[in-house]
Formats: structure tokens, C-alpha cells, sequence
């Protein structure tokens, strides 16, 4: 998969780690990630999903925490919980919100099978242990999944963890900036972009 990464990803990332303002954090980043899947989705199902967006990032927030506990990079920490949201997704037939082709899902769940075994997260399961009781019931469109549109796919990024840093795409690798500043980590300003 492709994703950004700047340093505001690795001040998320430090604060999550952070007692005091870790809880800020937690839930500023839980918002971002819900307004931006929103702005993806069908506008005439996007209010009904709310919920179940917001409880379903807040539980891969605990899945990153794991899998940076596991040794993993953030940008394969973050990675394992983008590919949580999009089996989701797909499981729900909100395959416009999507970040890869269904085509794709096997080749992802393969590279983090590790992972993903020892959560017991699946296709079916895409919160495994993480899961704390049910999410919030949001409507399915199953009708999508025998079309699939991905409007906000990319394919051919299922091999590695990728970013895009600067406008060029590299494989992910660990090399965190030394200029990381908790200020720049969303929520602990105050500040609204997305991450």
C-alpha cells in the first residue's frame, strides 16, 4: 500500500507513546481518520457510518501500538491498521472508501500474516482481538463488491509497506527525522489538518 508519511506520522506516533498526551492524540487522530474516510464515502451513506468508523479507528489505534511493540516500522504499524479498515470496508461493500483493489486484500493479509495470526484478524475479522464487542451497526452496500469502483485505490503497491515522501515513493524503511516534535502530532496544538 502507499501511504504519506511526514513527520507529523512520526510525532503521532512518539505521542501515542507519550503519557499525558497520548489520549489527546488517540482521539484527534481517531477524528482525522474518520473525517477523511467520510469525505470518501457515498455522500448518501456517509452520516450513517460515523460510528462505526470512529469505533473501528479507535481500535486499530491499539493494533499500531502492537504492532510497534511487535518491532514493526510505523510505516507497517500504520500500514497493518489501513489494511484493518479496508477489509472493513470491503467486508461492508464500501469499496469507494477503499485504499487498494478487493484484488488485493490476499496479497495484504499475506504479508502481515504474522501479525495478523497472532490477532486473530482476517477478512471476516478485520479487528480480530482488537475488537472490543461489536462496532456500531452501519447499513452495507454488498452491491458494490460484485462492481467494485476504488475512486481512492491505488494498485500495485501490495508487495511492500510504501510512502511518499517529498512527492517521491520509496519502500517504507525506519528512519525516523531527528526533528520530531510532539508539538507537530495532531490534537497537541490544536491543529486541524489531516495527517
Amino acid at each position: 500500500m502507499k501511504l504519506r508519511q511526514t513527520v507529523r506520522h512520526w510525532a503521532a506516533k512518539r505521542a501515542l507513546t507519550t503519557p499525558v498526551v497520548r489520549d489527546v492524540v488517540r482521539e484527534r487522530l481517531v477524528d482525522l481518520h474518520t473525517r477523511v474516510f467520510l469525505e470518501r464515502a457515498d455522500p448518501d451513506h456517509a452520516e450513517e457510518r460515523r460510528d462505526h468508523l470512529d469505533a473501528l479507528f479507535d481500535a486499530t489505534t491499539d493494533a499500531y501500538l502492537a504492532a510497534l511493540e511487535a518491532g514493526y516500522t510505523e510505516a507497517g504499524a500504520r500500514e497493518i491498521t489501513h489494511i484493518q479498515a479496508n477489509l472493513d470496508f470491503a467486508r461492508h461493500g464500501w469499496t469507494e472508501m477503499m485504499e487498494f483493489p478487493v484484488e488485493e486484500i490476499e496479497t495484504h493479509l499475506e504479508r502481515y500474516a504474522d501479525f495478523f495470526s497472532a490477532h486473530d484478524i482476517t477478512a471476516a475479522d478485520p479487528l480480530g482481538a482488537f475488537a472490543d464487542g461489536e462496532l456500531p451497526a452501519a447499513p452495507d452496500t454488498p452491491g458494490r463488491l460484485a462492481d467494485p469502483e476504488h475512486p481512492h485505490a491505488e494498485p500495485g503497491y501490495a508487495d511492500e509497506a510504501y510512502v511518499e515522501r517529498d512527492g517521491e515513493v520509496v519502500v517504507a524503511d525506519d528512519a525516523e527525522p531527528a526533528d520530531v516534535d510532539l508539538a507537530d502530532a495532531p490534537g497537541v496544538d490544536g491543529d486541524a489538518r489531516t495527517p
